[in-house]
């Protein structure tokens, strides 16, 4: 794997402005990471997988480092100042100089964590890689091939961590070692990429079995291996970051340099806010509740369920059909192909959030949402109806789907690979809070559970920070005042404030560990949102016309908070 080399890298190259180069970025990167090209529908890709070594790792870091010269160029051609062009420039610029921060950090050799590694990533490709043909299957095969590979460098890069003293949080450890158990399948059962392959055409029966067979022994030799060698060599290290490290991955999730006490101090401030909304709607679910929680609790046991794991998949897509419905043609206007999104069922072992995956670029795959059932078959409803505004319809899926749709008028960067995570997870918070500005949340029972999911995000923004930087619990707060937060005093805090089951809570307190910055871009995400709105409101007065507002915000292609808030303000 060592000899990965940059596709084109030492060829002459003319000018281009900024959105011919960042889509140029894109092939070169598709060819480098083919789990990309999956995503958004290259054909070549299905089969093969990245070099996940030192050397893959420092490919794509040149890449990005080749680009950033070349946009210096770019940016002063004719034309290039434009509004099309000017945003594409602003937003490759920003991804490329936080993306390779994080590259030079090395944080690359010490990424375990139970949702978002490159083991992750392997896995979950299958599940969105076409598999209608024969042709389709070979080319499975040959991706199956591949995995021992790209888990042997995913292993060769912790091995350079440990000699580097790099080391990964000791907590996510033990969950990945738990998860790659289960992939593995144990003694008595096929491991997850052989009940995978299991679903093939008969007549590549025996050279699946082979390759899922290969593969599976590699996650065996990676579980042994992380659980022998690099478990017991990270014991003591820490399983926070720190400022430092946690500013830079920040950067990377939220693409703005935040003011980190300020959004400590909103994070409390929705806390308070949110409490108060709580408790008035939990009166009328149960009088005299204790708390919002107790009347979650109870409606854990005595509300609207929805049993069976196949009958909650239909159930989950007519709620999606049905906000279509109603939301096209009035807040809305979806092309034909943005209509389409599915409701599926995660596959088992991964983490207990939902979660979308975007459609390919010519939408021969639909959007989809994933539910995963951590074994339950009985759901409540309050827990879910805000939750898939959330992943579905209107937050995700219009605006993934809607980038998707208008690539052509933006770049293939803007509305694929070049995503800000505050951004896509801060519109998805704000459809939340559409739907039940809308009048969509029609009961108690679901507005209850729009304002859990809402307290959750703030949840986030408050252990998130508070953990990872140490900070002192308010002297107002109702937990713990004055002490400063550690990991389990953040789980302590969550589980007290949140439905969700304490296994639930755990795998989310993994999570934040695991990619620390990531979680508070949803509240921090919505409210740029919100601000940008507020701003083109005052801005236009009368004449502001929300629906056309909607459509040309989410036809900007992604962009950091900073420049977001600019851009809405603007339209």
């Amino acid at each position: 794997m060592s000899d990965t080399k940059i596709p084109n890298a030492d060829a002459s190259r003319s000018p281009l402005l900024p959105r011919q180069l960042a889509d140029g970025y894109v092939d070169e990167l598709i060819a480098l990471d083919p789990i990309n090209g999956t995503y958004l529908g290259v054909k070549a890709s299905h089969s093969r997988l990245p070099d996940t070594s030192p050397a893959g790792q420092d490919a794509v870091a040149e890449l990005a480092r080749t680009t950033l010269a070349r946009l210096d160029e770019a940016e002063r051609l004719p034309g290039a100042d434009s509004d099309a062009e000017r945003r594409c420039a602003r937003l490759l610029r920003e991804r490329l100089t936080a993306e390779l921060a994080v590259h030079e950090a090395d944080e690359g050799l010490r990424a375990v964590g139970n949702l978002h590694t490159i083991p992750h990533a392997v896995r979950e490709i299958f599940t969105v890689t076409p598999m209608e043909t024969d042709e389709d299957w070979a080319a499975i095969a040959e991706r199956l091939r591949a995995v021992p590979a790209a888990y042997e460098g995913y292993r060769a890069s912790l091995e350079l961590g440990l000699d580097r003293k790099l080391f990964a949080a000791p907590r996510p450890t033990a969950t990945f070692i738990e998860q790659l158990g289960e992939w593995a399948g144990g003694s008595e059962g096929r491991g997850w990429f052989e009940e995978f392959a299991s679903e093939g055409p008969d007549s590549l029966r025996a050279e699946l079995d082979a390759a899922a067979r290969t593969a599976t022994a590699s996650v065996v030799a990676l579980r042994d291996w992380m659980r022998d060698v690099y478990a017991p060599a990270i014991e003591g290290a820490p399983d926070t970051v720190g400022r430092e490290r946690y500013a830079r991955w920040s950067r990377y999730f939220n693409g703005t340099d935040l003011d980190l006490d300020e959004a400590y101090a909103y994070g409390w401030s929705e806390f308070h806010r949110l409490l108060g909304e709580m408790r008035a709607e939990a009166e009328k679910i149960l009088p005299g509740a204790a708390t919002p929680w107790v009347a979650l609790a109870h409606l854990d046991e005595h509300g609207t369920h929805i049993e069976g794991v196949a009958e909650v998949r239909v159930w989950l897509q007519e709620l999606m059909d049905e906000a279509i419905e109603a939301l096209d043609g009035t807040h809305f206007e979806l092309a034909e192909r943005v209509r389409k999104v599915e409701s599926r069922i995660a596959p088992p072992g991964g983490a207990a959030a939902p979660y979308y995956t975007a459609p390919s670029e010519d939408f021969s795959r639909p959007g989809r949402t994933w539910l995963p059932t951590m074994g339950e078959t009985r759901f409540p409803v309050y827990d879910l109806v805000s939750t898939w505004y959330h992943e579905g319809v209107p937050g995700h899926h219009l605006q993934l789907a809607q980038w998707a749709h208008v690539a052509e008028s933006l770049s293939r960067y803007q509305a694929t690979i070049g995503i800000v995570s505050a951004n896509a997870e801060g519109w998805a918070l704000y459809a939340e809070r559409l739907m039940d500005e809308l009048g969509f949340l029609t009961d108690a029972e679901r507005r209850l559970g729009y304002l859990d999911a809402q307290m959750m995000r703030a949840l986030r923004v408050i252990v998130d920070i508070g953990m990872h930087l140490e900070l002192e619990i308010p002297a107002d707060a109702p937990f713990h005042p004055g002490e400063r937060w550690t990991p389990d005093l953040a789980q302590e805090f969550y589980d007290a404030h949140c439905s969700r089951p304490t296994e639930y809570v755990a795998s989310e307190m993994t999570r934040y560990l695991s990619i620390p910055g990531q979680a508070i871009g949803y509240k921090l995400g919505e409210r740029a949102w919100l601000l940008g709105r507020e701003n083109a409101r005052r801005r236009l007065g009368d004449a502001f016309d929300a629906k056309a507002w909607h459509m040309a915000a989410l036809s900007q292609g992604s962009l950091g908070l900073d420049d977001l808030v600019d851009e809405l303000s603007a339209l």
